[in-house]
């Protein structure tokens, strides 16, 4: 298997028909993970005169274009095989099968931030002081009172005055 080595991106030939089917939110994930970690799998290229023609990675190829590199890490291969993957690449069973890479990667992310944000809330639960009124503080409140009707209680002094006379009170 032939080593990864570093070829600059000018030098990198995309044919228009593959230029059709860049789609930026994967060429904004892989950069972001590029960022992360670093590129992780090499891209594929076949020598054509005094430029390479790009086989394989042209989300990661993008990606390296769009964070400002210079350079991006690759394979050169031979144009045979090239020609071979490329179209096994471009069979409907190969798209569906990174649909279905793509779908478990959202839901494995979905998964983890509910995760993150239970355990969040849960930090935030054990922290907090709860704001609790003692029954007594309650019952003494008139104005917290479930038993208050609207309009019992007095709006001016002389109203209560009044009250106070009615209920026997002392005031």
């Amino acid at each position: 298997m032939p080593k990864p080595e570093s070829f600059p991106i000018e030098k990198i030939y995309v044919p228009v028909k593959r230029k059709k089917t860049i789609k930026p939110a994967i060429v904004e994930e892989i950069a972001g993970s590029i960022l992360e970690v670093g590129q992780q799998a090499p891209i594929l290229v076949r020598p054509d005169e005094d430029r390479f023609v790009l086989v394989e990675g042209l989300h990661r190829l993008e990606a390296c274009k769009a964070l400002g590199e210079t350079t991006v890490i690759g394979i050169l291969v031979s144009a045979e095989p090239a020609q071979q993957r490329t179209l096994l690449c471009e069979r409907p069973e190969a798209e569906a099968e990174r649909d279905k890479m793509a779908r478990l990667k959202k839901l494995r992310l979905e998964k983890e931030a509910a995760e993150a944000s239970t355990v969040d809330l849960r930090g935030v639960n054990k922290t907090e002081v709860p704001r609790t009124r003692s029954a007594e503080a309650v019952r003494d409140n008139p104005k917290t009172s479930p038993r208050r009707s609207k309009g019992s209680s007095p709006k001016t002094l002389s109203e209560w005055i009044k009250q106070q006379k009615r209920d026997g009170g002392r005031y």
